[in-house]
């Protein structure tokens, strides 16, 4: 059986977090460049096929908090991400927030 437009826009969603998350996971970041860092997750993310856009927004008050020598490393705790993904016509909106402590990825909407 074949996959659907709906499963392979998911699954394209899918691909696109883990490449955020896991290049980014560990960047050393501070209060002053959480926003260039924020492009640049969002254009590198954004070359990638099926990609219709992504929206980085920074938790800078959790960010700030965590700057105890002036910069941290970069995690989900101190991002809001929001990717969405169109195969053949199927948009697929994800987000990753946080959740009970835990930067949780999931679909949010599923447009045939």
């Amino acid at each position: 059986m074949d996959a659907t437009n709906a499963e392979i826009a998911c699954f394209e969603a899918g691909i696109k977090f883990g490449s955020l998350y896991h290049q980014f996971a560990g960047t050393p970041v501070s209060p002053e460049s959480a926003p260039s860092l924020a492009r640049a997750m969002e254009e590198a993310i954004e070359n990638q096929p099926h990609c219709r856009s992504v929206t980085v927004d920074v938790r800078e008050d959790a960010l700030a908090a965590a700057c105890q020598h002036g910069y941290t490393e970069m995690t989900g705790e101190f991002v809001e991400v929001e990717i969405v993904v169109d195969h053949d016509g199927c948009e697929v909106v994800t987000r990753m927030e946080m959740e009970d402590g835990y930067p949780r990825m999931r679909v949010v909407s599923v447009d045939r």
